[in-house]
């Protein structure tokens, strides 16, 4: 388990939406993406790209947030990022 509010690198499979297409020639893209550990449960582990920064000037955006939630078992790699920016 990594320490929530670590930066982490994570590469998953992806979900693929086709649409009058050869079935056949589709399976899961692998991605990857960079973010906030936000929660990490058993089953999925939850990131956030981009916040609001707490300033004081508006309660309502501390809860704002953009992210993604993937599933455990489409995790290939996870790994938390020592050196950013």
């Amino acid at each position: 388990m990594l320490e929530i509010g670590s930066v982490v690198y994570v590469r998953y499979l992806d979900h693929v939406l086709f649409r009058d297409a050869e079935p056949q020639t589709f399976g899961p893209f692998v991605r990857e993406t960079i973010g906030w550990l936000d929660h990490e449960a058993s089953d999925f582990v939850r990131l956030v790209w981009e916040r609001s920064v707490e300033n004081g000037s508006n309660p309502a955006t501390k809860q704002k947030a953009t992210g993604l939630v993937i599933l455990r078992g489409d995790i290939l790699e996870m790994r938390r990022l020592t050196k950013c920016f």
